[in-house]
């Protein structure tokens, strides 16, 4: 019988066949198009509902390792599935994706029943290169194909908070900004509240655990953020790099002309943000600089192609964030944010922070 999932779900599937078919995988650079570095892949290990697996890639064939199974198969059959799984992906409408009858099969055979991982380390994949006794690299997937995770998942903990100065708005006025329904609404109530004569001034994070993970980045990089999530709003702009290059000329930290131009302080700083979330930093998860599991990510294209990105090379891994990467915007009903709100007898209007890659 048939089943649906999502395009998410399918493009992790369908990742993890074709680099078992291919045998190898290819770098991306800045721009997410191909590099010109190439990874021989000797082995994948993946969490199945029956403990991890090991998926060693031979000459012809893929011999599958695990607890209750000693496989072997030939590595053509994964790659037909594969284009079988592309093919449903891409003629899909809508987010959903129906299963051809021939991945049915296939799954059945290998004893697959979960398309994505379930890994408490956030990791799809681990990797060995090269060897099949190489240490073993975490990844992540992302997919232009799909919804696609973002970096920063917003959420109630990453709201930075605005304190309303100015003048005192009375009850009834309060009601008045939060009653406001535009498809734009929280600009809108932005632009309303400084009508009225009030100033909103970033005050904070909401999140304790958020305000030290970011002051991880930077002491004050909290209120640069809060700057680009106000322009976001106010201007339209999302996209990371255009907003950043703004902070260059609005310079919300006040710092000196030599440091923003010839040290380039708000890219460096931005694309360390980046990094640090695409390797595994959470709003709510403490963060001390450690690495975590993931080490990059595997990026899979509009065609079908499958790219990696590694931290080894940091400075493409932060390019590509850096400029395919745009901030979005978040439910303001589920995250809780876009409307003011009293606390200890002050008024404050919160922002959330959501990340994500751009589909392009």
């Amino acid at each position: 019988m048939a089943f649906e999932a999502t395009k998410d779900e399918w493009s992790e599937l369908y990742t993890f066949f074709r680099l078992l078919a291919e045998g190898y995988v290819c770098s991306g650079n800045s721009q997410g198009k191909r590099g010109d570095k190439r990874q021989s892949i000797a082995m994948i290990q993946r969490e199945e509902h029956d403990g991890s697996r090991r998926y060693y890639v031979e000459k012809d064939e893929v011999h599958i390792l695990g607890e209750k199974m000693d496989k072997k198969l030939p590595r053509e059959d994964f790659a037909a599935i594969a284009k079988l799984i592309l093919a449903a992906i891409k003629s899909s409408q809508t987010d959903e994706v129906t299963s051809p009858d021939e991945v049915e099969a296939f799954l059945d055979e290998i004893a697959i029943f979960n398309l994505e991982a379930r890994t408490e380390d956030r990791t799809d994949l681990s990797v060995a290169f090269w060897h099949q006794e190489a240490p073993l690299t975490g990844f992540s997937i992302r997919s232009r194909l799909g919804r696609m995770n973002p970096l920063l998942d917003g959420g109630r903990a990453a709201n930075l908070k605005f304190e309303l100065s100015g003048v005192k708005f009375a009850t009834p006025t309060v009601n008045n900004v939060n009653a406001l329904e535009t498809s734009n609404e929280v600009a809108d109530r932005l632009i309303m509240i400084e009508r009225l004569g009030g100033v909103l001034k970033y005050a904070d994070v909401a999140d304790r655990v958020f305000r030290s993970n970011l002051l991880m980045i930077d002491l004050h990089f909290p209120r640069l953020l809060a700057e680009m999530l106000r322009t976001m709003h106010l201007d339209g702009i999302n996209r990371t790099n255009e907003l950043t290059e703004l902070m260059k000329t609005v310079n919300p930290l006040k710092i000196k002309e030599e440091l923003i131009v010839k040290h380039g302080f708000y890219e460096f700083k931005m694309k360390q943000f980046l990094l640090t979330l695409a390797l595994g930093m959470r709003p709510a998860k403490i963060y001390n600089g450690t690495d975590s599991a993931v080490e990059g990510f595997f990026l899979l294209d509009g065609s079908g192609e499958v790219l990696y990105y590694h931290k080894s090379d940091k400075k493409t891994f932060e390019d590509f964030l850096y400029f395919n990467s745009r901030f979005e915007k978040g439910s303001t009903e589920k995250d809780k944010y876009g409307f003011l709100e009293r606390e200890n007898g002050i008024y404050y209007f919160k922002l959330n922070t959501k990340i994500g890659l751009v589909k392009r």
